[in-house]
């Protein structure tokens, strides 16, 4: 005994050896070998690679395993066909590793020889499944289950010392079918697989049989009409290739009946089990089938002593035994003995014997097998499900998948979680306690927030204020419920657990789950049946039948709310942040979602987003995946029980939940990994896929907002994605036309907001395979129908516009419309997948991918945070009633920001080019000789400075296409494009008629210079001719003169002159006199005329001019509104301060610069007062002809005086009569010098610095100064506050906070453009008194034009021999620089006898004194006053670039924050309450605390003068003021700003408009400046 035990022993360890040998091999073939350690799992399968998208036929034996995976995942029965592709001959390295050469030989042996090249399909099976994690291996079961393919439900011992029990990897199928103790009832039954108990009947082999036992098993159940190969036989493709690892291998499958007693094989289910092998060599396997069997049916054609032996072990077996022998047995004598001998033993007779000879008819012999097992299923009792089997295997040493420590641990925390579990009510009642009536109202008042939809007569603040605390005591019941010690256990089993335990655990929780809720619906079904009669229980039931589902994402979405309630308290303040207890939990969520869990992203429930759960998850998710996740959304629509669900897990290998009592209820995403080496070619890093629930679903069909829900949730997803499958099914035409009409309603809705929707259109369920080439007539009426759809959407939208589908989005149906046959190949519950269906699925995912890489330019994936933010966006915009108009874009507004940052940049750069143009030009005219100016010169100037222009606004052009094509955000900066090339035009318009007026003012200066400097060069003239004619007379004298007799002589000669010159005293002009006419001509122009009793100009000034009754023009039914609100006479006293304001800007700046007074000045105020008068705002006032004369005369008066004192002033400077002492100096210095003949080059050299340089440089200083302090300012450090108006109106507002001055809010509000530019005055100011920067600039500027004099005086010196010539060749270098007057050096005559080399030589030495003597002066000057000197001014540079168009919300008073001054519409980040801008209750005199964002979606009214003082709602407000965009607050407190300073300042700002305090909602009072400044920064997108 002990010689065989030790036998034995060996033989094992051989067999064992032999087998691990053998499956070592097989690895080594596949090229599995690092998946024996290091498992394959679903996401190895789902990655999206170039090759899963290849047409997988193999190619060499390594292909085997991917070619099976990816087949099988996609549903496709070829999936077990393991020959190779025609041409290949296996591994390619096989025909030389066994020696074949392939010249000559028997082609029969040559043909068998290709068949084992390749392997058995089982062998590939059984390897794949040893490679798999226990996950992969139930999803690969799972598909081989639908496509009714034989499962292996024991696997070989292949690396493991007993065979394997497969129960965990079957233990995801679920099966449905109708028995027929049902059929009459036309119910069904739905059962997990694994728990379904059912008689198996196994089919096994004693030796060798000369007929296939699996095609035998696949005739048994196949019904006649319907053959299929449950199982791999030998005469399939590759099954006669000799198996190599599957022997032992058990497989079973199942038979369902469909509830027609004519077709079905059997009444009820059951399993048949088949054994790969010979029993002998497998007797474990048998034995475990004796067990589980009510009947093991044995082939063979021949029983030896050896083989009776073993079968007579079997006696005293509860199970039937029965013999099919083959017709070799029938003719032994041995085996027939030997049957006889067993008969008693196994309890055997006639009928246990079948015989099957070559002359059996196989239909009678099938049909005899069948019967036999029907008679086998009514007598024997034995039934058991696959957990009893499982027990069963256990007690033979059979190892169970399940029973591995991961799946055992997360089994036990599953069952501790639902052990008290009875129902779904009750578990969602004590377990569940956030999601059901606290969510559903939370939903609701969310909503209502939005739409204001019940809000009555209740102020709109004041109803905000209401919703605000229920939300807030919402959140507090959500925050104070107890958690139960189920959702503990499974929140601690999520953190607790390794990933591998954690996945299990799940599964299993799920598995529990679907029970539970598949019983509970069934025995709701049942009442539901027996309650026929009674509508209202009927109703009841209907609705706990609609919330019977339970499943996993219930737990998920507890956590959601736990901690959204807890992230609100912490919020409203009600919790500090250290007690925080769910932090940890979204980054949970998000490891789930990176290990294939669908996640929620929509509650279908309650049609919500919990936001701020979904933000944080995804927010985790990033964080995990390192920064990089940019994703393609793609998203599948469709009716309900469309099979979308069904698509996606097929096309992508998810597991979206399916057949599991449920249909999808909101919508879920789910994450694919894009490998790295197709990631450039796709554009992006993964795969966001969402799949929704079904629209148009009949338990929401009785609901009043049905539409709304479905419209909500397709506009949602929509939005949200990249790619749209639409899926239709062709049976239900109305459920199709109500599905496209949804999807059509979205689509306009997407595009209106600026998106260009991709969608592709599946039609399931169609049965011509030749549809997609002959329903061209059927295309055409389907894009009839969807553009009568798009026109009945754009009616809802109130789009007042003719809209076609073809608008919406480029619609091609040859590409975008698909077609799939049926999923099913027959009838179910038997038929398998249709082979069509899977080939077109996979020809539609191979489309899909093309289509992202031909559109990957125009799809711009987002990465996982501009995701969020477009959730946000699009879910906020939801809840409001109007989605197009209250919708705001993250991406757009983003990217209207950097393209306002990038245009200012560039608007700056033109204007500064254009600027020192204009310094060039006005220079060069300056010396140019008047006549000179009225040539050709002038006009090709102006030409000139045009071309310039246009040059530079091309370049503007260029620079943002480039800046757009490069962007990130390039699909929505084309969007805003052109705003911005309107801006850029609009721009050069202005610079141009700036510039026009500029060149004009140069060339009129000119000619009045030349006309007072002839003049004093003929008076000149004379003193020279005078002090030549003295000094030859003094020079003949005898005696020499000294110095006091040489300046008596000049003296007298001086008199003499002065005498004889006074005609060349110049004369003044009258100015008032002369802008008198102007104005005269101007209203004539205008058909107005001057009142009678108007006075001369300078009797009136702007201080002076007052509001008069006649300056209305008013109807009478207007005139008695006016009496009670004067609304009109404050609105246009308002604009004539206004005006004059700004009129009085522009007279100061004149004041400020250098030159004499020129018309051009009057008829521009003129022109400022036009077209203010002119603007829409000021014709609605019906303001009378008095008031624009009135108008003009007192800002025209206070302009006079200041423009006749600038006059006088440049008198003064030119007329040479004002300095005679200062010339007789000069000259008689001159005389002196020339009388003693004295060296005088230096001096002369010293008079032409101090008298014509210094005054050039310093001019040109003034000119350029201004330029470069703009330029430093908007390029440094500062320029941040700068870089756009919503910039700027970002840091203002921060700045006023943190100050909290109240006066400065009133400035700010009252008086915006004075309060900007004394802002941006007073940072220029402190910004260069705090730090030499200035100097910097001034020493740079100086010394550019320092090195052009220096190489001028080189020039010029070598071309002169007279000074005069000198100094006319240094001129003419520098024409364009610096304006040189030649005039201003006195006794120019005297000087051409100096030394021209010693005259320039001196220039040059002294040059760098120069310089810094220039550099001390301006160093001396105060900020401020040096402000005042500057050609260009900084401060009004950089206020042009913030300011924009200057107008204000007609509500509020907030200013425009769009760019540039030319744009379609205004719009501002945040409005304020209005009675910040002094709006009160007409009867109270109580200030308004409305907010206009909050009014326009209220059921409020208003009246002003624009409504003809007719009351409007200002939902309708557009019609109104159709230029302003005034959208919804994009959150609950996105107001709290202003709402802060109103509750700050309330009193003050009631005292500055003489009125009473506003009674301000008391959440108001609540508001920190924390608060106050966080909302900000929400508002500006700051955060």
């Amino acid at each position: 005994m002990m010689h065989l035990a030790i036998a034995n022993l060996f033989i094992s360890l051989f067999d064992d050896n032999q087998r691990r040998g053998a499956l070592q091999d097989i690895l080594a073939k596949l090229k599995m070998e690092q998946h024996k350690s290091m498992k394959l799992g679903l996401r190895d399968l789902q990655e999206i690679n170039p090759e899963s998208l290849k047409d997988w036929t193999p190619r060499a034996l390594g292909d085997l395993p991917w070619h099976f995976l990816r087949k099988v995942m996609a549903l496709n029965g070829t999936a077990r066909n393991t020959n190779f592709w025609q041409g290949a001959t296996g591994d390619q390295a096989s025909s030389e590793e066994n020696g074949r050469q392939g010249g000559g030989g028997n082609v029969l042996h040559h043909s068998n020889s290709d068949a084992r090249d390749s392997l058995h399909p089982l062998d590939v099976l059984c390897a794949v499944l040893f490679c798999s994690d226990s996950f992969l291996q139930q999803e690969i079961l799972s598909k081989m289950s639908m496509c009714q393919f034989a499962l292996p439900l024991l696997l070989p011992a292949l690396d493991t010392p007993k065979c394997t029990l497969m129960l965990w990897a079957m233990r995801d199928i679920m099966r449905k079918w109708r028995p027929h103790s049902l059929a009459d009832s036309r119910g069904f039954r739905k059962e997990s697989l694994v728990l379904m108990s059912v008689p198996t009947i196994s089919f096994v082999r004693l030796g060798s049989c000369n007929f296939s036992k699996s095609k035998l098993l696949n005739e048994v159940l196949s019904p006649s009409q319907q053959h299929h190969n449950f199982f791999i036989h030998r005469d399939m493709e590759s099954g006669n290739v000799p198996r190599e690892i599957a022997d032992g291998l058990v497989e079973i499958s199942w038979y369902f009946p469909a509830g027609n007693e004519d077709s079905d094989l059997f009444p009820e289910p059951i399993a048949v089990t088949n054994l790969r092998g010979d029993i002998e060599s497998h007797w474990l396997q048998f034995s475990f089938l004796t067990e589980i069997s009510s009947a093991v049916f044995i082939l063979t054609e021949s029983i030896n002593e050896r083989q009776y032996a073993l079968l007579s072990s079997l006696q005293g077996s509860a199970t039937k035994y029965y013999f099919i022998l083959s017709a070799q047995a029938e003719q032994c004598s041995e085996t027939l003995g030997f049957l006889n001998k067993l008969a008693p033993v196994l309890k055997l007779n006639k009928l246990n014997v079948l015989e099957k000879s070559n002359d059996t008819n196989e239909t009678e012999f099938v049909e005899n097998l069948q019967r036999m097992i029907r008679s086998i299923m009514n007598s024997s009792n034995k039934r058991g499900n696959m957990e009893a089997v499982a027990t069963a295997a256990r007690e033979l040493g059979v190892l169970v998948d399940e029973d591995c420590e991961e799946c055992q641990s997360g089994s036990m925390w599953a069952r501790e979680i639902t052990v008290n579990m009875r129902d779904v009510t009750n578990c969602k009642a004590e377990m569940l306690k956030l999601q059901g009536d606290l969510w559903n109202t939370l939903t609701k008042v969310e909503k209502e927030l939005c739409r204001m939809k019940e809000q009555g007569t209740v102020p709109p603040e004041d109803y905000k204020m209401q919703l605000k605390e229920k939300l807030s005591e919402l959140h507090a019941q959500q925050n104070n419920c107890e958690l139960n010690d189920g959702l503990i256990k499974f929140i601690n089993g999520l953190e607790q657990l390794s990933a591998v335990e954690k996945h299990h655990f799940l599964k299993w929780l799920q598995y529990t789950l679907d029970h539970i809720a598949k019983d509970e619906h069934s025995r709701l079904q049942v009442q539901y049946n027996a309650l026929a009669g009674d509508p209202q229980k009927l109703e009841e039931l209907d609705k706990l039948i609609s919330a019977g589902s339970l499943g996993l994402e219930h737990f998920l979405r507890e956590l959601g709310q736990l901690y959204e309630a807890e992230h609100a308290m912490v919020k409203e303040g009600k919790m500090a942040e250290s007690q925080k207890q769910f932090t940890h939990l979204p980054g949970i969520a998000a490891d789930l979602m990176l290990e294939g869990f669908p996640m929620e992203l929509i509650d279908g429930d309650v049609s919500n987003i919990p936001l701020q759960w979904v933000t944080d998850v995804l927010s985790q998710l990033h964080a995990k995946l390192g920064g990089r996740s940019r994703m393609v959304v793609l998203t599948l629509l469709g009716g309900q029980s469309t099979g979308k669900s069904t698509l996606l897990n097929t096309m992508f290998g998810l597991q979206f939940a399916v057949s599991s009592g449920r249909c999808t209820r909101g919508a879920f995403m789910s994450l694919i990994k894009v490998a790295e080496n197709f990631q450039q070619e796709l554009g992006c890093d993964f795969i966001l896929v969402i799949d929704t629930e079904g629209l148009k679903a009949p338990e929401l069909a009785k609901l009043e907002d049905s539409y709304q829900h479905d419209n909500e949730l397709a506009t949602l997803v929509i939005g949200l994605s990249d790619i749209t499958i639409v899926n239709m099914t062709i049976e239900n035409v109305t459920e199709m036309k109500d599905v496209l009409q949804i999807m059509v309603h979205a689509f306009l809705r997407i595009k209106e907001i600026g998106q260009n929707p991709q969608c592709l259109f599946v039609h399931q369920n169609v049965s011509d395979v030749s549809v997609h080439g002959q329903n061209t007539r059927d295309r055409k009426h389907l894009l009839e129908q969807l553009n009568e759809m798009t026109k009945a959407a754009a009616r809802i939208e109130k789009l007042h516009k003719e809209v076609t589908f073809s608008d919406i989005m480029d619609y091609d149906p040859k590409i975008q419309d698909w077609y799939l046959p049926s999923l099913w190949h027959g009838v179910p519950p038997m038929a398998p997948v249709n082979l069509e269906y899977s080939e077109s699925v996979g020809e539609l995912k191979k489309h899909l991918f093309q289509f992202i890489r031909i559109h990957s330019v125009e799809i711009a994936p987002k990465n996982i945070p501009q995701f969020t933010e477009w959730v946000k966006s699009l879910w906020n915009a939801l809840k409001h009633e109007n989605f197009c108009f209250s919708f705001r874009n993250p991406f757009a507004t983003e990217a209207y920001n950097q393209l306002s940052a990038k245009f200012s940049e560039l608007e700056w750069e033109l204007k500064k080019k254009m600027h020192l143009w204009l310094s060039e030009q006005e220079t060069f005219i300056q010396n140019q000789a008047p006549d000179e100016l009225e040539s050709e010169i002038f006009a090709q100037l102006s030409q000139e400075t045009q071309q310039k222009l246009q040059h530079e606004e091309d370049k503007i052009f260029e620079c943002l296409e480039k800046y757009i094509k490069d962007g990130a955000s390039g699909t929505h900066m084309l969007e805003i494009k052109e705003d911005f090339i309107r801006s850029t035009r609009s721009t050069t318009t202005t610079f141009h008629h700036y510039s026009h007026q500029q060149l004009e003012r140069a060339k009129n200066n000119r000619k009045h210079h030349c006309k007072y400097y002839n003049s004093e060069a003929e008076f000149r003239k004379i003193i020279e001719r005078e002090v030549d004619k003295l000094l030859e007379d003094c020079r003949s004298r005898e005696s020499k003169l000294n110095n006091e007799e040489l300046e008596q002589e000049f003296k007298a000669m001086w008199r003499e002159v002065l005498s004889e010159s006074m005609l060349f005293s110049s004369m003044k002009r009258l100015i008032f006199q002369e802008m008198q006419s102007l104005l005269q001509e101007d209203l004539e122009i205008r058909g107005k005329l001057m009142p009678q009793e108007a006075r001369s100009l300078l009797y009136y000034s702007m201080s002076s001019f007052t509001m008069k009754k006649e300056y209305l023009d008013l109807a009478w039914s207007e005139t008695l509104k006016e009496l009670f609100t004067k609304e009109s006479w404050h609105k246009a006293e308002e604009i004539a301060t206004s005006l004059m304001h700004q009129c009085s800007a522009y007279i100061d700046e004149k004041a400020n610069s250098k030159g004499d007074y020129d018309e051009i000045y009057c008829r521009e105020l003129l022109c400022m007062i036009n077209e203010r008068l002119q603007q829409e705002d000021v014709s609605k006032l019906h303001t009378s002809g008095c008031f624009e004369v009135d108008l003009k005369l007192h800002i025209l008066g206070e302009a006079a005086s200041v423009f006749q004192e600038i006059h006088d002033s440049f008198m003064e400077e030119t007329d040479p009569w004002q300095s005679p002492k200062e010339l007789k100096l000069q000259y008689f210095s001159i005389l002196k010098d020339l009388y003693l003949d004295k060296e005088v080059s230096h001096k002369r050299a010293r008079d032409f610095n101090d008298q014509c340089l210094k005054p050039a440089l310093v001019d040109y200083m003034k000119k350029r100064l201004g330029i470069a302090m703009a330029d430093d300012i908007l390029r440094n450090g500062q320029s941040i506050d700068y870089t756009s108006r919503g910039f700027f109106q970002f840091t203002t507002q921060k700045k006023l906070l943190e100050e909290n001055d109240f006066y400065n809010y009133v400035r700010y509000i009252e008086n915006y453009e004075d309060f900007v530019k004394s802002q941006i005055q007073r940072h220029l100011v402190d910004h260069y008194s705090e730090n030499e920067g200035l100097e910097d600039l001034e020493r740079e500027i100086l010394s550019t034009v320092i090195e052009k004099v220096r190489g001028a005086l080189e020039n010029s010196e070598d071309k002169s021999n007279t000074v005069s010539a000198f100094i006319d060749n240094f001129c003419q270098v520098l024409q364009k620089d610096l304006v040189i007057s030649k005039d201003c050096l006195v006794g120019i005559r005297f000087i051409n006898s100096i030394n021209t080399g010693k005259f320039a030589a001196f220039i040059q030495t002294s040059l760098s004194d120069l310089e810094q003597q220039i550099l001390a002066e301006f160093k001396n000057l105060e900020v401020e006053f040096k402000l005042s000197l500057l050609s260009v001014k900084p401060q009004d540079e950089i206020f042009k670039r913030v300011f924009g168009c200057g107008k204000q919300c007609p509500f509020c008073n907030v200013p425009c924050e769009a760019v540039g001054t030319d744009h379609k519409e205004h719009f501002a980040s945040v409005h304020r309450p209005q009675g910040l801008g002094a709006y009160r209750c007409s009867e109270t005199n109580i200030l308004v605390y409305e907010l206009c964002s909050s009014a326009v979606v209220s059921n409020g009214t208003f009246l002003c003068p624009e409504t003809q003082w007719e009351v409007h709602l200002y939902k309708d407000y557009r019609t109104i003021f159709p230029d302003w965009r005034i959208q919804p607050d994009p959150s609950i407190n996105a107001s709290d700003y202003w709402k802060f300073v109103f509750k700050e300042f309330n009193q003050e700002f009631a005292e500055a408009y003489i009125a009473e305090p506003a009674e301000l909602p008391g959440d108001w009072e609540k508001i920190t400046k924390e608060q106050a400044l966080e909302s900000l920064e929400e508002a500006f997108k700051m955060k």
